[in-house]
This record gives structure tokens, sequence and C-alpha cells, in this order.
């Protein structure tokens, strides 16, 4: 069997910005809502069997509580902010397992689920579907692979090397060298992608990174400054390597038995109708399985 773990949040703002503006019949904007609900369905149209979405089911995690400057909640539209929850309820409606991470972020949901899965000897491959490059540290030769969506892209551990230059180990200590903006923090100063990737591809971890450059056994364009940089800014290093690396004691699922969809729950035709979206449950009642 393959396993597919969803990053919904991801889903959720693609759709919003993608996808038409639709409003419920109590006149609420739920455009985003049916449109994941939409492309779930066509994972399950095309073969998906065993699926499970993470959600962050609040922005803040325990990241915001070691970096003042972590990504929040703020500037998201509101609009779209008051779509998080009913998409919870309406996966879970429709049959799908939710992972709703609160301390945690959906990346580590993914990141745990992506563990659990892999563990199973019944599981000939694990997609976790975000374009999100944290990802990319949980990818396994070509057991556990990133899968984007959208560019229909597949990208496994030899994937992962072409894209960044360094293993899926190393992206921790990759990102934490040259930062992430969309995570709000900024890595080191002076290091960049080609640098990062150059050094590390040869030491695997900033730890095993030497303070002085003459011992370094890379040749790297101002190796120098880099080497003074990392020495000084060590601990900092380490702090955004926390940040960038991901959680795999998030609760998920107990097994990849629990994600197996079997059909929606007897509400969910109620809830399609309230969203104006009845071809969902149409859907949906075609595609469950026969039991």
């Amino acid at each position: 069997m393959n396993v597919h773990l969803v990053d919904g949040t991801y889903e959720l703002f693609r759709h919003y910005y993608g996808a038409p503006r639709a409003q419920s019949v109590d006149g609420v904007e739920v455009g985003a809502i049916r449109g994941v609900l939409g492309s779930i369905l066509g994972m399950l149209g095309d073969g998906a069997t065993h699926i499970a979405v993470a959600t962050d089911h609040v922005i803040e995690s325990f990241r915001n509580d070691l970096w003042r400057g972590y990504k929040t909640g703020d500037g998201i539209e509101p609009e779209l902010w008051a779509q998080f929850h009913p998409l919870e309820d309406a996966l879970e409606a429709m049959g799908i397992t939710v992972m709703r991470m609160i301390e945690f972020e959906a990346d580590d949901g993914l990141a745990a689920g992506a563990a659990i899965a892999a563990a199973d000897p019944r599981v000939s491959r694990v997609l976790i579907c975000t374009p999100d490059k944290d990802l990319a540290q949980s990818v396994v030769d070509t057991r556990v692979v990133q899968f984007d969506r959208r560019a229909r892209v597949i990208r496994d551990a030899d994937g992962v090397r072409q894209k960044f230059g360094v293993p899926p180990a190393s992206i921790p200590d990759y990102l934490a060298l040259t930062g992430d903006s969309a995570d709000g923090y900024p890595g080191l100063p002076g290091w960049g992608a080609k640098s990062a990737a150059a050094v590390l591809a040869h030491y695997g971890t900033i730890e095993q990174i030497p303070d002085d450059h003459h011992q370094w056994a890379v040749q790297v364009r101002g190796a120098a400054q880099l080497a003074a940089t990392l020495a000084e800014y060590r601990p900092q290093g380490d702090l955004f390597k926390q940040l960038a690396t991901l959680r795999r004691d998030a609760a998920a699922f107990p097994s990849v038995d629990a994600i197996r969809w079997t059909g929606p729950r007897p509400g969910f035709p109620a809830l399609c109708e309230r969203l104006g979206a009845t071809s969902l449950a149409q859907r949906a009642a075609r595609l469950t399985p026969a039991t």
C-alpha cells in the first residue's frame, strides 16, 4: 500500500488564493474548504487508500517560545482564518484522519506520520504531499518521498541532494545556516545556499564544521569569514537548527490501519449541503469502497 500524508494548512492557503470564491447557505466564505475537499476526493479517485491530513490548529507552536521572530498568525486574512477549523471538521466528516497540531506544527505531524508509516513493512511508499522544504528532511531513499502535487514532482533522497546539495538528514543544518524566511528566522550572516551546501556535503552537520577554516576539507569562497561567523554565532546556529528540526514525537495516528479511508460519515451529505456543494457528497459516495 501507499500512504499519502497531506499538508492541510498549505492546501487551504493554496485553494484560498487559487480557487473561486464560494459561499455557504449561511453566506459564509467556504471556497477554500470546498477546494480542499475536492482535491482530497481527487486523490481518492486516483487510487489513494490511506490518507491523513495535518493541520496547524493554531499557527503558533513551541518554536515561538524559542525565537521571537518565528512565524505567527498575524496578517492572515480573516476570511481565510475563519476556514481553518471548519476545514478540519469537514475532512473528518468525509472520513479523513486529521492530525490537528496545537503545540506542534503541521510539518511535525507530517514528519511523525511518515515515521509511523515507514516503520510498517506493509507500506510500499510514503508520499508527503507538500512542497515545503522543511519536509525534505523526512525523505528516506525512495521509500519516503516528497510529493509536490501542484507541480507533479516527486522528490526522493537523490532528488533532495540534487535540489539542495545535501542529503535529507542535513536539511535542518542547511536551513539553520541559510535561514527560512517563511518561518521567520534569518540564518547566519554571510552563509548562502552554495556555501552551506558545499560545507555540509562534507561535514553533514553544523556541529562537525571546524571553527578554523584552515582545517576545512573543502574549498569555499570566503571560507575565513564564514568560519569566523560560524564560530561567533554557533549558539544561534544551534537554535535555528532546533527550529528547523521536525518533531517526530508529535501526535499523528496509531497505525496505518487507522488512516484507511472507508467512506464518509453519515453527516457528510448534510455538511456538503450547507457548504453549497452537494456534488462533493455524491463524489464521496461513488468512491466509497465496498465493504
